[in-house]
């Protein structure tokens, strides 16, 4: 956690994981998030995985250090608050994020008439406003026909929903770019960020898009890693790692630490070819490659090639569960961005901060998701102002709760 976004006030109104990403970084860049949600929870309130006692690991991972504040959207006065908070005077408020849809009592020009300088993000599936998340939307753009090896024709689908992932970092970026234009000129802005258009721009900045206008779909390659060396390989004793080659010196490094610089070079005389100097050849001739380095790694354990794969600077990684990635010090056990606390569903685990490091600013610890409701009245009263009655009064209707759904 940093306050870098220090008396900067959002109001989220999302769901899944697109909006929520984005709240959750700008919580941890030190910003007021200020999430509202349906009494009982949103849809995503209960989302797999689950805890043994059924609370959402996902809601409390995605929603870390905001405020809740729980309303019954499905009435008048309920969406009025909505409208109310998500437009909320102040000079460092205006901010809203939000997966809504663009009609509506949460639409752009709803909340403008209430704060003319509103900055909104909204996350949307298709760029028309026809629904997708990010399943649907990879399947369109053609990455699951890329996954999996040649001799399966089954599309395999992506376990990380990237595309919602980025969405919300460039949601985040956005809304921050905004703002400052806002102290410029003064502003209001809605920014429309469609899942879809997010990904059909990645493939093309990747050159995948420009790739497949050449009138050939790029085929299953399964672990090889395309244009360059790299793959998966079984070392002695049944260990699997995943392991690249993409500079010359990487190259030459590998060579010398398995020790068949003389093979490959038996080969690049036999082919004419140099493949220190040019990468593509050595996916070009993996066929004639890759035996050689599974026999060598096939005869030599981890703890053989450690010392060397270390000294040399060698690219790798093991293929490991989540629950040993858990244990590894350059991930979670150790690291500084975990810090250990308890969270609202009764358990304590690691939970991390912001990803990126200010060496020159001390990093607070992570902050846990709020219980659902559990800062209803504090928002409201410093927020909106309201008196105690009224909020006596909006809680005595229904219109909004406490925690537990008082």
């Amino acid at each position: 956690m940093y306050d870098l976004l220090k008396g900067l006030r959002v109001v989220e109104g999302s769901a899944f994981v697109a909006g929520p990403t984005c709240g959750l970084y700008l919580a941890q860049l030190g910003a007021e998030v200020i999430r509202f949600d349906n009494i009982g929870g949103g849809p995503d309130f209960r989302r797999w995985p689950l805890t043994p006692g059924g609370d959402s690991l996902y809601w409390e991972g995605l929603n870390k250090a905001k405020k809740s504040i729980a309303i019954d959207l499905g009435r008048p006065e309920g969406r009025e608050l909505a409208q109310r908070l998500a437009a909320a005077p102040g000079e460092q408020g205006g901010v809203f994020v939000t997966n809504f849809p663009v009609e509506g009592f949460l639409s752009y020009e709803k909340l403008s008439a209430l704060r003319p300088d509103l900055i909104c993000a909204r996350v949307m599936g298709w760029a028309d406003g026809r629904p997708a998340v990010d399943y649907t939307v990879n399947s369109a753009v053609g990455v699951p026909l890329m996954n999996g090896h040649p001799d399966d024709p089954r599309p395999v689908n992506n376990v990380l929903p990237a595309w919602d992932l980025l969405t919300g970092a460039y949601a985040a970026f956005a809304l921050v770019a905004a703002i400052s234009a806002r102290q410029r000129d003064g502003q209001g802005r809605e920014i429309r960020i469609p899942l879809s258009d997010v990904a059909a721009s990645t493939m093309a900045n990747l050159g995948y898009l420009a790739e497949s206008l050449g009138g050939q779909d790029r085929p299953r390659i399964g672990n090889d890693l395309f244009g360059a060396f790299g793959r998966d390989f079984v070392l002695k004793g049944g260990r699997r790692i995943m392991l690249v080659a993409i500079t010359a010196r990487q190259w030459r490094t590998l060579l010398q630490v398995l020790e068949i610089e003389a093979e490959v070079g038996a080969v690049e005389a036999e082919l004419g070819v140099d493949f220190a100097g040019h990468e593509g050849l050595r996916f070009d001739h993996r066929a004639r490659l890759l035996p050689l380095f599974e026999t060598a790694f096939a005869a030599k354990t981890l703890e053989d090639l450690l010392p060397s794969f270390e000294r040399e600077g060698v690219c790798w990684g093991p293929y490991q569960h989540m629950s040993a990635a858990a244990e590894d010090p350059r991930l979670v056990k150790g690291n500084p961005m975990f810090s250990d606390i308890l969270h609202p569903s009764g358990a304590t685990y690691p939970a991390p901060g912001f990803a990126g490091t200010i060496p020159q600013q001390a990093r607070g610890p992570a902050r846990p998701a709020a219980r659902l409701g559990q800062h209803t009245d504090e928002v409201l009263s410093e927020v909106l102002g309201l008196s105690s009655g009224e909020i006596a009064q909006l809680h005595d209707k229904g219109v909004v709760a406490g925690p537990g759904g008082r």
